[in-house]
C-alpha cells in the first residue's frame, strides 16, 4: 500500500472525529474511514440513580441538543412512572422541541455548512468559515444569527433555560407557558419564516447550478428511518416508518419494540456503533435517519409552506432522493415546518393551561422515550428496580443511525474527488463536507460495547516509547 493521508480533526462539526485515507501504489484512494475516538459513559454512570434524574441527567449529553435528550428522557420517564402526560404537557413539549429543531438547523446549514456552498470547496480555509460568511453577505449572516437566536430564545421562555433545562419531568412539565412569552413568540415568528425561505431559495439554488458535484457526491441507495404520524412528517411523537432503497414500504413499529427491529454493530476503527434493522442483518440492513431521510419517509407535512417546498422535494426523483447534499435543502424544510408549527402550538387554545402535570405515578420498572432529534431518531431506554432506581440504560443516539451513511460517504467522496498526485487542500474539505451534510453530533453519540480498550504509551523527549501499559 501507499501513503495514508489524516484529516484530524474534521472541522465544523460537533465533537471530534478524524478521517484516514489509505492510498495504492499509485496515489490513488484505496479505502477510507470515518474515525470517532471519543467516549461518553452516560449510560454506566446512571445506574443506581433515581429514574426521574434522568431528565436533568441526559441532557448533559450534548449542549448543542440538550432539549432532545430531555425530551427523550422524560417520555422514557412517563413510562417508567405508568402516567401520561396532560394534553397542555404534551404541547409545550413539541414547542420546546420545535425551538430546538430551529436553532439546531439554523445552526448547521447558515454557520457550519453554508461556507462550503457560498464561498466554495476550494475556498481559502482562513476565509471559508462564518467570519468569511459575514464578510461576503452580512446581511444573511445576521439572518442567520437571528433565526439561532430566535431558536433558543423559544427554548428559554418555555423552560426558563436555553440549555440543560430541569423542565419536563415525569408526567408532564413543571411551569406553564406565560402569555407574555407565547406572545412574544408569535410576533417574532412570521420574521423567522421569511429568513428561512431565504435560506431555502439559496440551498435550492446552489444545488440546481451544481448538479454535476450533487450527483457525484455520495449518492447511494439505502434505507431510511423516521417517526411518522399517519404518513405526515412528525417530529415528537408516533410510530417509527423504515422504508427501503426504493421507498417502499419495509415497517411500521411502536418505538418501544425497537429492539425486535434494530441491533448494533461495532468496527475496530470506532467508538460509535453501526445501528440497523435486524431482519436483514448487516450491513443488509443499514439505512439513513435525520432529515432526508423523513423527508423520504413523509408523503406529506401539516404546514403548508413546508408541504408545498415538501412537493419540490419529492419532485427531484422518482424514489427517495439520495444524494448526500440534499440533507442541507431537507433540513430547511425540516426548520420552515418548525417555525410554522411554532405557530400553530402558540395559537391553540390549551397552550396557556396550568393543566400540566399528572403525578398518579405507579413504578413500572420500564420505560423507553423516542424522538425525532435534529440529527435522527433517539432511544432512551430505562431499567428500575420496585424503588425506580436506575438498574440498566441504553442510548441509540441519533448520530448513530447515520454512521454507517457517513463511513460510506466519506470514502465515496475521497475516491471520488482526492487525486494523491495533485493533492490540494480543497479535496479534503469536500471529505469533511460529506460528514458536516449529516449535521453530526459526536460527542453525544459514543459509547462502548463491553469493556473500554486502554493504551498508554510512555515516550522520552525524543519520541522513543519506553514502556506500555495496555488493557484489552
Amino acid at each position: 500500500m501507499g501513503q495514508k493521508i489524516t484529516i484530524d480533526p474534521v472541522t465544523r462539526i460537533e465533537g471530534h472525529a478524524r478521517v484516514t485515507i489509505q492510498l495504492d501504489d499509485n496515489n490513488q484512494v484505496a479505502q477510507s474511514y470515518l474515525h470517532i475516538d471519543q467516549f461518553r459513559g452516560f449510560e454506566k454512570f446512571s445506574e443506581g440513580r433515581p429514574y426521574w434524574e434522568m431528565p436533568v441527567i441526559t441532557p448533559r449529553i450534548c449542549g448543542i441538543c440538550p432539549v432532545s435528550h430531555h425530551l427523550a428522557s422524560a417520555k422514557a420517564c412517563d413510562g417508567v412512572a405508568g402516567v401520561e402526560p396532560p394534553r397542555p404537557a404534551k404541547l409545550l413539549r413539541q414547542l420546546l422541541h420545535m425551538g430546538q429543531m430551529v436553532q439546531s438547523h439554523s445552526l448547521s446549514f447558515f454557520h457550519l455548512s453554508s461556507p462550503d456552498l457560498l464561498l466554495g470547496f476550494d475556498a481559502d480555509p482562513a476565509i471559508r468559515n462564518v467570519a468569511g460568511l459575514v464578510e461576503v453577505n452580512p446581511a444573511l449572516a445576521l439572518k442567520a444569527v437571528g433565526l439561532r437566536k430566535y431558536g433558543q430564545e423559544v427554548i428559554r421562555r418555555v423552560s426558563g433555560r436555553r440549555i440543560h433545562m430541569h423542565w419536563a419531568v415525569p408526567g408532564g412539565v413543571s411551569a406553564p407557558l406565560s402569555e407574555e412569552n407565547r406572545d412574544w413568540m408569535l410576533g417574532q415568528v412570521d420574521e423567522m419564516i421569511g429568513y428561512l425561505q431565504e435560506g431555502i431559495a439559496i440551498a435550492k439554488g446552489w444545488l440546481s447550478a451544481n448538479q454535476e458535484i450533487v450527483q457525484r457526491f455520495a449518492n447511494f441507495p439505502s434505507m431510511y428511518m423516521g417517526l411518522t404520524n399517519e404518513g405526515a412528517l412528525e417530529l415528537y411523537d408516533g410510530p417509527v416508518r423504515i422504508i427501503d432503497a426504493q421507498g417502499k414500504h419495509v415497517v411500521d413499529f411502536d418505538g418501544r419494540d425497537y429492539l425486535d427491529h434494530v441491533q448494533e454493530r461495532t468496527e475496530d476503527w470506532s467508538y460509535l456503533k453501526f445501528p440497523y434493522y435486524k431482519p436483514l442483518g448487516y450491513p443488509g440492513g443499514v439505512y439513513r435517519v435525520a432529515p432526508l431521510a423523513r423527508l423520504n419517509i413523509a408523503e406529506r407535512i401539516t404546514t403548508p409552506l413546508a408541504n408545498e417546498e415538501l412537493k419540490s422535494f419529492k419532485a427531484l426523483a422518482e424514489g427517495p432522493v439520495e444524494p448526500t447534499l440534499y440533507y442541507h435543502y431537507a433540513r430547511l424544510i425540516e426548520a420552515l415546518y418548525s417555525a410554522e408549527e411554532i405557530r400553530v402550538l402558540c395559537e391553540d387554545e390549551d397552550i396557556l393551561s396550568e393543566d400540566i402535570l399528572n403525578t398518579h405515578t405507579q413504578i413500572t420498572g420500564h420505560g423507553v422515550g423516542v424522538i425525532e432529534a435534529p440529527r435522527g431518531t433517539l432511544w432512551h431506554d430505562y431499567h428500575t428496580d420496585e424503588d425506580g432506581l436506575i438498574t440498566r440504560v441504553n442510548l441509540i443516539v441519533a448520530t448513530g443511525g447515520n454512521n454507517w451513511a457517513m463511513s460510506n460517504s466519506v470514502d465515496m467522496v475521497a475516491k471520488e474527488f482526492i487525486d494523491g498526485n495533485n493533492l490540494t487542500e480543497g479535496m479534503l474539505n469536500r471529505v469533511e463536507a460529506a460528514i458536516r451534510a449529516y449535521d453530526p453530533c459526536l460527542s453525544c453519540s459514543t459509547h462502548a460495547l463491553g469493556q473500554m480498550p486502554l493504551i498508554v504509551d510512555v515516550v522520552d523527549a525524543e519520541g522513543n516509547q519506553l514502556r506500555r501499559f495496555q488493557r484489552d
